[in-house]
């Protein structure tokens, strides 16, 4: 691959990530320096030239979610002002997304501000994975790609200990129907979907199920993980209407709270994360139910797409065709 032009740098959230992209890759990861100051203040530096390079930063800006975004923008000024040809960012977890409408009076619309901002920073094309709100791409005048992890989510699920399941992918929403629907084809699976109202933030109560779930295994697909509450409930709703052994597949784990004591307790048999959020090591032990798979493949085929001129949507056959 002729991508001698291209040099990957990662943030701190992102560096196990990036490091596995630039393996795939058979790139070096960049060099770079971020400096946090006793008065909070973000300092980012590169460590090596990138005068006329196309440039790839990795970082997801999950929690803490506004310093994440702070060292983002502080590296995008400090390579537009170094020369760089092209800024490219990789965000797997945008944060923000789920500020995405005012839902009340006088709500601000802070994925359009977060949008803005890296514009106005210099990027010059985002690649995400599963927004919470596909039309945040719209928010975006520059070229943006929201991948989805749902097909590596799936392929977990193809493999041999579930062939011979009797699958059902369940959304959690009517507003998750899209994604369950994915991945319901990619395993040849029927859906079924949770017909629930949200009072309040992270309370659920219950409407009805719609679909068959009987005595079936089921897979909730859902994007984001956060305190758990609503995945544990929708999983509890399904098995009091009657389900057998019950699976999550979520692309970002954040797992803020008491979210791993909840699934520790919940009717969950395991929960499949990707790594646009990482795991630490701490919740990893802390909650052997959680299972890992890695976008890293997914990303390398984006950025050797991009950096060769290639079809980006191409990168899901690999998941896809087998």
């Amino acid at each position: 691959m002729a991508m001698k032009e291209t040099v990957i740098f990662a943030l701190t959230s992102s560096t196990a990530l990036a490091s596995r992209i630039c393996s795939n890759l058979d790139l070096p990861l960049g060099q770079i320096k971020v400096e946090h100051f006793a008065d909070g203040e973000i300092l980012v530096t590169p460590q090596e030239s990138v005068r006329g390079k196309a440039v790839f930063v990795v970082q997801s800006t999950c929690p803490p979610v506004t310093e994440r975004l702070m060292e983002v923008l502080v590296c995008i000024d400090a390579l537009k002002r170094a020369s760089a040809r092209e800024i490219n960012l990789i965000t797997p977890y945008y944060g923000y997304a789920r500020q995405d409408r005012k839902a009340s009076a006088r709500q601000p619309i802070t994925a359009r501000l977060v949008a803005d901002l890296l514009q106005t920073a210099g990027a010059d094309r985002i690649v995400t994975v599963d927004l919470h709100a596909a039309q945040i791409q719209g928010f975006f005048s520059i070229p943006t790609d929201d991948m989805t992890a749902v097909p590596i989510l799936a392929h977990y699920f193809m493999q041999d200990r579930f062939k011979d399941e009797d699958l059902v992918v369940v959304s959690p929403d009517h507003g998750g129907v899209t994604r369950a629907r994915r991945m319901a084809e990619l395993l040849n699976a029927p859906i079924a979907i949770i017909d629930k109202r949200r009072p309040r933030a992270n309370e659920v109560v219950a409407q009805n199920v719609i679909g068959d779930i009987d005595g079936k295994t089921c897979i909730v697909v859902d994007d984001i993980c956060d305190t758990a509450g609503s995945l544990v409930a929708a999983c509890q709703i399904l098995r009091d209407h009657g389900a057998g052994d019950i699976y999550a597949a979520i692309t970002h784990g954040l797992f803020s709270r008491d979210a791993i004591d909840k699934i520790n307790h919940s009717v969950i048999k395991e929960l499949v994360i990707s790594d646009t959020v990482p795991l630490s090591d701490e919740k990893r032990k802390a909650c052997p139910r959680i299972s890992v798979v890695s976008v890293a493949d997914m990303l390398s085929d984006v950025v050797e797409a991009i950096g060769t001129h290639g079809s980006v949507a191409n990168v899901y056959d690999r998941y896809e065709n087998k």
